[in-house]
């Protein structure tokens, strides 16, 4: 039977369609990660993350998100989160690390993490994820946008939500170096060249005010850093005076020409493994 035009054109179309997402069974594994091409949530059996006890120097950030996020794991009101500032600070241990204590009371939470060139399929994300009994903290690492970047629109997507709105399981947690998202050189760049300057940046800079938790996150200073090695020591069983740490430490410091709680941890890293000691992701 010979089909006409019409019937010719929809059946190529559904051929040329993408197979429909299936959401995956999310009793596996508490995180996924979002890939595309094709659509789909690869579990996460064993996720990299230290003790949440064990970052040092961020206290007040790290009670304000355990508090917002448990609020969220009970279905109660919570906000989505902004932690910004500096670098190897634990933005992202931490969040890492306030998701996996919470496991035991809280099993339906899962952790979902978005890259951020992924950020336009967020919308087909979030459809997967809309109505699932599961509770879901979209995880966006390391977060930025620069010049002609118009990436930052399919976020508004997980903040504000559109007519639809957020998904009630859906929280956000992103991570940068920047309090606004995006180079103060672009800022003024486009301060400075457009008509009306304010309106120029307002959409761009205003993102980072959906965020309705703004968590920062600065340089440690030596004791704190000192601190922080002392900590992992005692968790993993390392043993070394109190001289010797502060001798090495300080020289590993130095030699990386920074001080932070990822030099502390790379410094750790170093001694448990000359003292033949293993310390696991």
């Amino acid at each position: 039977m010979t089909l006409d035009p019409i019937d010719r054109i929809a059946q190529a179309l559904e051929r040329m369609a993408p197979a429909p997402v299936v959401a995956p069974d999310f009793g596996v594994a508490s995180a996924f990660v979002w890939h595309t091409g094709p659509d789909r949530l690869e579990p996460v059996m064993q996720v990299s993350r230290v003790d949440v006890d064990l970052l040092l120097g961020v206290e007040r950030s790290r009670d304000t998100l355990l508090q917002n996020t448990t609020q969220f794991a009970a279905g109660l009101p919570a906000n989505n989160a902004l932690l910004w500032g500096a670098r190897g600070m634990g933005k992202s241990s931490l969040v890492k690390a306030v998701h996996g204590a919470l496991q035991v009371d809280y099993p339906d939470l899962k952790m979902v993490e978005l890259q951020r060139e992924d950020l336009p399929s967020v919308g087909r994300l979030l459809n997967m994820l809309r109505g699932v009994q599961a509770r879901f903290i979209l995880f966006c690492d390391d977060l930025s946008f620069g010049h002609d970047d118009a990436h930052y629109k399919s976020l508004k997507a997980v903040l504000d939500g559109g007519i639809e709105g957020r998904p009630e399981n859906v929280v956000l947690y992103a991570t940068s170096n920047r309090r606004h998202l995006m180079p103060r050189d672009m800022i003024e760049n486009e301060r400075g060249s457009a008509i009306n300057p304010a309106e120029a940046v307002e959409e761009k800079v205003s993102l980072s005010d959906r965020f309705g938790l703004w968590l920062g996150f600065h340089a440690c200073d030596q004791d704190q850093y000192l601190a922080m090695i002392r900590g992992y020591c005692d968790a993993h069983g390392v043993a070394i005076s109190d001289a010797d740490l502060r001798a090495e430490a300080i020289e590993w410091q130095a030699t990386r020409g920074s001080r932070s709680g990822r030099v502390a941890w790379q410094y750790f890293t170093d001694l448990a493994g000359r003292r033949g000691v293993a310390i696991g992701g």
